[in-house]
């Protein structure tokens, strides 16, 4: 399973870890990522969706179904 956000399509991005001394070496930032169920009232079903923290908050901000409806149309959502 990739490391992407099925809500707001966050993934892996890459930067510099960067020492006390300046030398930079490769590294990658990873979104914070969960394995969430959530209930969809409009069809009575449950769903399990691997979302990031402001995914969640998305989520809680939208509902669950209009989440989802956008995330399809953006492409983030494929189920």
């Amino acid at each position: 399973m990739s490391r992407i956000c099925q809500i707001t399509g966050k993934k892996v991005i890459t930067g510099n870890h960067v020492s006390h001394s300046h030398i930079k070496t490769r590294r990658r930032f990873h979104p914070n990522l969960h394995t969430k169920r959530f209930f969809i009232p409009e069809s009575n079903e449950w769903v399990t969706l691997r979302v990031s923290a402001a995914g969640i908050r998305v989520i809680n901000k939208k509902g669950i179904f209009n989440a989802i409806k956008d995330a399809k149309e953006k492409g983030y959502f494929n189920a």
